[in-house]
């Protein structure tokens, strides 16, 4: 008897041991960002494409880098898209830092308070991207680089009161991505994009004075 036993022991081992294994090869199987994959036909696809080649991580610590640096929130009166000096103040430290990095690409999010129907919340949280977008191109930065303008109306408030409220009424800019054939990514180059700032301010002031030209061009 209890040598069925060890038998019928070892063979639930066995198989317990081949359904790990299996579990784990189906794992290894999948594509990266397969988790990441909403449904959407060529998601995971995509998103594997992107990790591959540096994109997806480089953007994630270039949007990074910009919310930590400069302002990437606009607000706004009730009821209004306009523009006020402090709005403006931080759109003009917004576009100095854009203009810093070429290759890449931005978005602005349109937002209201709870006040008024949804519809009209849409409409108005596309006015206030607009403007965003209208200044930010009248500061030197290309349109074709702030793709993708969208209002959420006040589909996401801060502040969950029905009443008026300024922190829901915002816009905000995101980095998005690069842009496509952007002459100083057809190899790649990422990581240069990304600290290309860090790497030149590290240098001092008087290393960069009495270096010769060709000690410049070899670093």
């Amino acid at each position: 008897m209890s040598k069925v036993f060890a038998i019928l022991k070892s063979a639930t081992a066995t198989a317990i041991a081949a359904t790990i294994t299996a579990a784990l090869l189906a794992g290894c199987a999948q594509e990266a960002g397969q988790m990441l994959d909403g449904g959407s036909f060529g998601d995971a696809t995509l998103n594997n494409t992107e990790m591959m080649n540096g994109e997806r991580q480089y953007t994630v610590q270039l949007a990074r880098r910009f919310a930590q640096e400069v302002p990437a929130t606009v607000h706004f009166a009730f009821d209004s898209a306009a523009l006020d000096a402090e709005a403006r103040r931080i759109l003009t430290l917004q576009s100095g830092w854009i203009r810093q990095f070429p290759e890449a690409r931005f978005r602005v999010y349109g937002f209201t308070d709870l006040v008024g129907s949804d519809a009209y919340n849409r409409r108005l949280g596309q006015r206030r991207a607009d403007a965003v977008v209208a200044f930010l191109t009248s500061q030197g930065i290309s349109r074709a680089r702030l793709e993708g303008v969208v209002s959420l109306g006040k589909t996401r408030p801060v502040v969950n009161t029905p009443g008026p409220e300024r922190a829901n009424r915002r816009a905000i800019t995101e980095v998005t991505g690069f842009v496509a054939r952007h002459p100083t990514l057809l190899d790649g180059k990422y990581a240069e994009v990304i600290y290309r700032e860090y790497i030149a301010s590290a240098v001092p002031a008087g290393a960069v004075e009495e270096a010769s030209p060709q000690d410049l061009a070899t670093q």
